[in-house]
């Protein structure tokens, strides 16, 4: 009686062999793998647990043969699962490999390369019409003192624009010597005068840079670039102001741009205009196409067709005599521009604090 259930219960475990095996031959991925190893080697539930169970009804004489049988089918599952494991994991990992494969047909990679700010791309632009009229670039300190910052610009002591609510006035030793942080590039042109010292004329130089003034709202910021023109030479007059005028602005903008001088007033400078040119936006006609196709008032221009753009005028002979150059014998014009300005009109900037906001999508955007 014990050999025939011996030999049954080796006719059952044969029979469990070769369920498994067929199973394993069934599998093709990791999941089927994992409830493969689950249905058989599961600690609740597996079979190999189940009939390690079944050993109390073995008889006595055959349960060592039985145990013997099972630990082999166990072996054999467990061979199984390793080689497949194992299969996977080539499998896998010849799949990364062939993914991060160089292919050295391939043309290279050329590296990310960052965007220029539009006030640089502006400032540059500036720079080379001007070389292109015979200018050279001068470059002066951001921490002037007060005598070339205002008193050699024609500007007395009393004039509003040394108030403080302006004026970025240095404290302690600082303040008492004078200095200040500059309201304009002006100082660099009468350095630029001064360093002549009445010789090596005539003067052909643009002074672009910082400048700062206590002013901090939607339409400004304490700290702005500049640009400013200076031209002395015997014989300038209005007229040469003006086609310099014309001439720089329509390479900065649009061919076809026009120009208009209004009265105004600088001290350092008589007479004085402020230049307007006809819109880029509307092409100076007042009126825009809105998205619906009808006509509307231009809301850069309000509708006038035209924008302000910078100051000019002649170089009052007080700013000459005072930079020790004869007003008797020469003269000269100058005229200045804010460089944010011209990059919020020339890339459609609606607010300036974006130009300092340090936001990468607007290099990204920002393209001649």
């Amino acid at each position: 009686a014990s050999a025939s259930n011996a030999g049954a219960d080796d006719d059952r475990l044969a029979v469990d062999r070769a369920r498994f095996l067929a199973e394993a031959d069934a599998v093709t991925d990791r999941a089927g793998l994992d409830a493969l190893r689950v249905s058989w080697l599961g600690r609740k539930k597996g079979r190999i647990k189940d009939l390690m169970g079944q050993m109390k009804s073995v008889p006595a004489d055959a349960r060592r043969a039985y145990g013997q049988a099972v630990n082999a089918l166990k072996q054999t599952v467990d061979a199984r699962l390793a080689e497949l494991t194992e299969a996977f994991e080539s499998r896998a990992s010849a799949a990364r490999a062939a993914e991060a494969r160089i292919d050295l047909t391939l043309p290279g990679r050329p590296p990310a390369l960052g965007g220029l700010h539009p006030v640089t791309r502006v400032t540059r632009t500036i720079e080379s019409i001007f070389a292109s009229l015979g200018y050279s670039v001068a470059e002066g300190p951001e921490v002037e003192d007060d005598v070339r910052n205002f008193e050699k610009l024609n500007i007395p002591a009393d004039h509003p624009a040394r108030d403080d609510q302006d004026t970025f006035f240095l404290d302690g030793d600082y303040g008492a010597r004078g200095l200040l942080l500059r309201t304009h590039t002006s100082p660099v042109q009468v350095r630029t005068m001064l360093a002549r010292n009445g010789g090596q004329l005539p003067i052909r130089v643009i002074c672009p840079g910082r400048v700062y003034r206590n002013d901090n709202d939607l339409r400004h910021s304490p700290m702005f670039h500049q640009v400013e023109c200076l031209a002395i030479a015997e014989g300038l007059t209005v007229g040469d102001l003006k086609g310099t005028l014309e001439a720089f602005l329509q390479a900065l903008f649009t061919p076809d741009t026009q120009i208009r001088l209004r009265p105004s007033f600088f001290p350092f400078t008589e007479p004085s205009a402020e230049v307007d040119i006809t819109c880029p936006f509307c092409g100076g006609s007042g009126t825009v196409t809105a998205a619906d196709g009808s006509e509307m008032p231009c809301p850069v221009c309000s509708g006038t067709g035209w924008i302000e753009i910078l100051g000019c005028g002649m170089v009052d002979p007080r700013v000459l005599d005072a930079c020790g150059i004869d007003p008797a014998v020469y003269s000269g014009f100058a005229f200045g521009l804010g460089l944010d300005r011209v990059a919020m009109i020339r890339y459609d900037i609606p607010n300036i604090r974006m130009l300092f906001d340090n936001d990468e999508r607007l290099l990204r955007q920002v393209q001649d």
